[in-house]
């Protein structure tokens, strides 16, 4: 039995998000979207979806008022970042002409358009990277349960994420450069992607991480 929370910051997909989770939950489990920083630190596990832009993502963070909620539940709990919920968790992002992040971990967001050549033919790509491309799993992890190497997953997004520390990409994925497309260190997971919009496998891996104890010891 788990008391999850889905962070509600003004930003994401939180509809899709939450009925997925609810899908793939146990009859004992309880889902809360919430903005309230006394909940969130109650939870048992933790969620950080989140879509748009870096700045606006951490100029409602910081409305809200939960920028240090964010990081010590990063700390203490098992915890999912989603899309802009995985790129906040690193020192700053490219866009916007640059802006600040949590710094969780450190590492920058990089701009897509500044490493692949844009335009038509089959040797070039678009920005934003949108639909489905495969993960390669770059570590054992419990949340990769029964989930198959090189399995797709639904992406849409502008900017990656570029960490100093090698050692925490989980999962690498490409469009044009190879990039950290998964994150996990002790408690965290993170992910580029949209589990939520991924079909069975992301309804899997929500699974897994329902009934994850936070550790990267596989069983």
């Amino acid at each position: 039995m788990s008391n999850i929370a889905i962070i509600d910051y003004g930003m994401g997909n939180l509809y899709s998000v939450a009925k997925a989770v609810e899908y793939v939950a146990g009859s004992k489990d309880t889902i809360i979207v919430t903005s309230n920083a006394d909940e969130i630190a109650a939870s048992d596990k933790v969620i950080f979806p989140g879509q748009g832009a870096a700045k606006d993502c951490m100029s409602a963070l910081q409305q809200y008022d939960l920028q240090s909620t964010i990081i010590d539940a990063a700390n203490q709990k098992p915890f999912l970042g989603i899309c802009m919920g995985m790129q906040v968790l690193m020192q700053m992002s490219e866009e916007n002409n640059g802006v600040d992040c949590l710094g969780v971990y450190k590492g920058s967001v990089k701009y897509f358009g500044n490493h692949l050549t844009i335009g038509s033919g089959d040797n070039s790509y678009k920005v934003p990277h949108m639909g489905w491309n495969c993960i390669e799993q770059q570590q054992s992890h419990p949340l990769w349960k029964d989930i198959s190497e090189s399995s797709y997953f639904y992406f849409v997004h502008s900017y990656f994420v570029a960490t100093e520390n090698e050692s925490l990409i989980a999962g690498t994925t490409n469009y044009g450069p190879t990039f950290a497309s998964v994150i996990a260190q002790d408690n965290v997971f993170a992910m580029q992607c949209h589990p939520e919009k991924s079909s069975q496998v992301g309804l899997q891996l929500l699974k897994n991480f329902i009934h994850w104890d936070g550790s990267n010891t596989v069983n």
